[in-house]
């Protein structure tokens, strides 16, 4: 009884593996299905380090408008936001001090105006008499030089009264161009000294980005690096330009320098005081830029997996690399422009697997 006990467990052992065996051959034989990855195109790009800074947007000039000489302001006919266009009136101060200097001088011009005309009469007089022999010459030689010297008080009191006419000209402050108000420094009644800003404009001949630039991205920059514009905001408004101005001294507090670029064609969107990106290309040749996520190794090598359009499976290529950026790394060699190279799902691949592209990264 024990005896074929036994022999029925061994032959139903063998029976369980013959049909264990069988089962692992279906699983062998059973295909495999592409694994999904995500690639991308090789491409020729721009090398070098893209360096980003904050600024703002400023008038490539901005003026103070000032009276030349002293005076009580009675009237500002602007204020901070109004355009103005040039010859435009800002600003009057009190004039009566001046038109009484211009009353006083033209009644001086016509006083010496009239002894000039009695000492011309009289010369010529003097001259005739003269030249008749009937007069000395000593009351000729008098006569002119009466007449020489109310003339050079014709001439003195003619400029008086140029200068007080410009003086009262000058009791009204007129733009020199066409601009918009962007500050105000003074109101309607104070006294204002000569040269004081009564307005700030800033004029409509272009606009600058205005950026504080540390010394070491300064000293790195190309001798003349283009420079895109975006506002922070919306990048989609841009404007590109170039370094118009850097100042010589750093900002003793930030230790920055002061950099101006000046834009072109600068958008409508870009105002006065926006907050804008300054993005510019430092150093570094053009080259062929993948995801830093497209990386392996193979051998201790860096490696990339390069799919086969044909086929749709992967091979494991060696490529050089130049230089590596937190998102990003330079291939110097082993890549051709219009391969395709996994960038996601890396770690998973064999050679010669069938993938499946999700699409291409950016």
């Amino acid at each position: 009884m024990y005896l074929y006990y036994s022999k029925g467990l061994r032959w139903l052992a063998i029976v369980l593996a013959f049909l264990l065996a069988a089962c692992d051959a279906d699983e062998d034989e059973q295909p495999v299905a592409p694994r999904p990855v995500r690639t991308v195109e090789v491409t020729q790009s721009d090398g070098g380090t893209y360096v980003m800074i904050a600024g703002t947007i400023e008038a490539a000039e901005q003026v103070n408008l000032a009276f030349l000489h002293g005076g009580r302001m009675i009237e500002r006919l602007v204020g901070v936001g109004d355009t103005v266009a040039s010859g435009q009136v800002v600003a009057r101060l009190d004039s009566s001090d001046e038109q009484n200097a211009l009353r006083a001088a033209e009644a001086n011009l016509a006083s010496v105006s009239g002894q000039r005309a009695e000492a011309r009469i009289n010369f010529d007089r003097q001259r005739t008499l003269y030249e008749r022999q009937i007069a000395a010459r000593a009351a000729f030689e008098r006569a002119e030089q009466v007449y020489s010297t109310a003339t050079a008080a014709v001439d003195a009191a003619e400029a008086q009264v140029a200068i007080a006419r410009r003086r009262l000209d000058e009791t009204v402050l007129i733009a020199d161009a066409a601009g918009v108000v962007t500050a105000t420094g003074a109101e309607p009644g104070e006294v204002v000294a000569a040269g004081r800003p009564v307005v700030q404009v800033a004029r409509d001949n272009g606009r600058d980005a205005v950026l504080s630039v540390p010394a070491n991205i300064l000293k790195s920059s190309p001798p003349d690096p283009k420079v895109t514009v975006a506002l922070s905001i919306n990048p989609s408004v841009s404007a590109e330009g170039r370094v118009r101005e850097i100042a010589p001294q750093a900002d003793p507090v930030t230790g920055t320098f002061l950099v101006r670029i000046g834009l072109n064609d600068a958008p409508a969107a870009l105002r006065l005081g926006s907050t804008i990106v300054a993005r510019a290309l430092f150093g570094g040749e053009a080259g062929i830029l993948l995801p830093a996520t497209a990386l392996t190794r193979s051998d201790g090598e860096p490696a990339v997996w390069v799919v086969d359009p044909a086929t749709e499976t992967v091979s494991l290529r060696i490529v050089e690399i130049g230089t590596f950026a937190p998102s990003t790394v330079q291939i110097a060699g082993g890549l051709e422009v219009g391969e395709i190279v996994v960038t996601a799902g890396v770690q998973a691949l064999r050679p010669g697997q069938e993938v499946r592209l999700l699409g291409a990264d950016s």
